[in-house]
Parts: structure tokens; sequence; C-alpha cells
């Protein structure tokens, strides 16, 4: 880990109290290594406000991924030297990643570059970090995809960034997506040092997501408690709306209160090795003009 002082003044730091968060260890994923856009640089300030260490993640595609199909040895051998070489110019770049980390006020930052298959790889480093920050692409029909898959395969809580738009680390509203679910309390559980910051959070409760049926018994969570447990006090919101329109009514209600941050649940399963994506999910992946905080 490679340590820098920061060279930006005035980014307000947590108290000592809001310091005992969970979310010490960020990590932002980019798909340049030449270059970092709004992903990596929301999370760069985000670790800057919250004193966490930031980790920039390249990732190559894995090299036997690309040699099939090329069935000589010379052209093979092509393959692999223009692999190492973008692996070798990969990993020069960590030194002026930590440079510009420092820039946005990141005291703690590192560089890692890895090659294979991207939500495996990301599964792996996430491991040893509290939060994945992701970058949406401009395409709205197909910038749900790769998000969304990393998001419902890896282990940690994920942070999907929008193509457009004002961009706050610390936002001073923030909505929640609540429907009683298992990934909504992990979702909320993980952004809980984000709601300790904000001056307004705003529960919008649709409708509770039923559970197969099991012969046992369970306690129920109760997330007002939880919430006030945590030093948070929350608004609450009915949302109602239909499964099918349930995405574009939880953004219409965060555009209404002026949420900045949304906090959900991500829902989705697996149909011969790929994902399917749950209709809320899929909508606010694909049109969400605010940041969002997601947790399988």
């Amino acid at each position: 880990m490679i340590e820098v002082k920061p060279a930006v003044c005035g980014i307000a730091r947590l108290s000592s109290v809001e310091e005992g968060s969970d979310m010490r260890d960020i990590l932002a994923y980019t798909s340049s290594y030449a270059t970092w856009s709004r992903g990596p640089a929301y999370a760069a300030r985000l670790a800057a406000a919250l004193d966490a260490s930031l980790t920039g993640l390249y990732v190559s595609p894995s090299p036997m991924a690309l040699m099939q199909g090329y069935e000589t040895p010379e052209l093979a051998s092509y393959v692999l030297e223009g692999i190492r070489d973008l692996m070798e110019g990969a990993s020069a770049a960590g030194p002026a990643f930590v440079r510009w980390a420092g820039e946005h006020g990141v005291t703690k930052a590192a560089w890692q570059v890895a090659a294979g298959d991207l939500p495996s790889v990301l599964g792996h480093i996430g491991n040893w970090h509290d939060l994945l920050v992701l970058e949406r692409t401009p395409a709205p029909e197909e910038s749900a995809v790769e998000p969304g898959r990393i998001a419902l395969s890896v282990e940690i809580p994920c942070l999907v960034v929008p193509p457009e738009g004002a961009l706050a680390p610390a936002p001073e509203c923030i909505a929640v997506a609540w429907n009683g679910s298992p990934e909504a309390i992990r979702a909320i559980h993980a952004a809980r040092p984000l709601l300790a910051r904000a001056g307004r959070v705003v529960v919008l409760s649709g409708t509770q997501r039923k559970v197969l049926t099991e012969i046992d018994w369970k306690p129920a969570f109760d997330l007002d408690m939880y919430l006030r447990r945590h030093g948070i006090h929350a608004e609450q919101r009915p949302l109602l709306a239909s499964d099918e329109q349930a995405g574009a009514a939880l953004l219409a209600a965060a555009t209404e209160i002026g949420a900045g941050l949304l906090v959900m649940g991500a829902y989705g399963r697996t149909r011969f090795s790929e994902w399917v994506f749950g209709g809320a999910t899929r909508h606010i992946l694909n049109h969400a003009g605010i940041p969002v905080v997601m947790r399988h």
C-alpha cells in the first residue's frame, strides 16, 4: 500500500463516533489505466470524506479467453505478447493513480492489476474491501448489464455511479428502498456509515416481499428501531406501486425529496449461468440519475 499526503484541503472528515464504520476500504474498478473517469473520481471523493483507503483496480481479459480461436502457435504467441505489454503498462500506472487520488484528498491509496473474468476478479478482491464502486456506461439499454451482473455476483455492496449529473460524496438527503427483504436489510446495513452522515434519511416503504414458507421461526427485523439504535432518524413514506412500476416509482420519489443517493437491495437470479434482473433492479440500473448503493 502506497500512502500519500492529502493535497486537497477543506474536505469534511467524520467525527470519531462516525469513524467507527464498516466502510474503511473502498475499491474502485476502472476500465482504463490511462485516465480515471466519474466512477473512480466519485470513489476517491467518497474515500476522502470517510477517511477510508482507496484501491484502484484495472482488470485485463483472461489470456486464455483472448487466445481462443488462434490455432497457430505464432498467432497465439502474438496475442500473449500483447497481453503482457498491456499488463506491464497497466502496472506502471500505479504511481500516477496514487498521485491522482492524493489530489482528491485520499490519504491511503493503492493500485492493483489483474487478469481474468471481471466478476470473478472483483469477487476475489472484494473479500478485503467494504464497498465496490462501479460506473454505468451512457448507453441506456445496455448500461445495466455489466454493473448489474457484478452487483448480483460479488459478496460486497456495490455503489453504481450514473454517467451524468452532479455527484455528492456526502449527500444531504438519502432515499432508502424498503420492502422487508434480506437484500434490502443487507443494503441498509452496508450503507449505515453514509446514512449516519446524512441530514435527512427517507425510507420509501413498498410492498413487503414474500419469503418462501419454511417450517421454522425467524425474528422480525424492526427497521426503525435498527436505525434509531445507530443514531439515524428516518422519515417514513409509503410507496404505492406494482412490481412492474416499482423502479420508476422509486426514482420519482427520490427525485421529489431531493435525494442524492438511493440505497436498495439488488434482486435477480441465475438462468443458464446468466443473471436475470428483477424489474426494479433493471430499471434503476438503466435510468438512475443519482448514485445507487446495491446489495444482493
